[in-house]
């Protein structure tokens, strides 16, 4: 839905940041999100960005050495991010991946 059709029909658009409260809400979302990814690395720097936005952009530029600007770009699912800074971004945000079998 457009942003017209969206101010048109007086709704707000849904913004999963909002509901992400603690540890445990990160946790779960992250690992949902992991799931659902499939071979699509773009929603997974998508879900990060949720996360980040969450958290605090600012804060997350900070403990990463990254710039806001291109945290926003790497996490907007539209970036094409290298992995060294996935991996800054899940470490600055306390996240761990796992591996398991399939």
């Amino acid at each position: 839905m457009n942003n017209d059709a969206v101010k048109k029909l007086g709704i707000k658009r849904f913004d999963s940041a909002e509901y992400l409260q603690d540890e445990q809400d990160v946790a779960l979302y992250f690992q949902a999100c992991m799931d659902e990814a499939g071979n699509d690395p773009a929603f997974i720097a998508k879900s990060l960005g949720v996360i980040a936005r969450a958290r605090g952009m600012t804060k997350l530029a900070k403990d990463t050495g990254l710039s806001r600007e291109g945290l926003y770009k790497a996490l907007s699912g539209e970036g094409n991010p290298e992995f060294s800074t996935i991996w800054k971004v899940i470490n600055a945000l306390g996240l761990k991946l796992h591996s398991a079998a399939v």
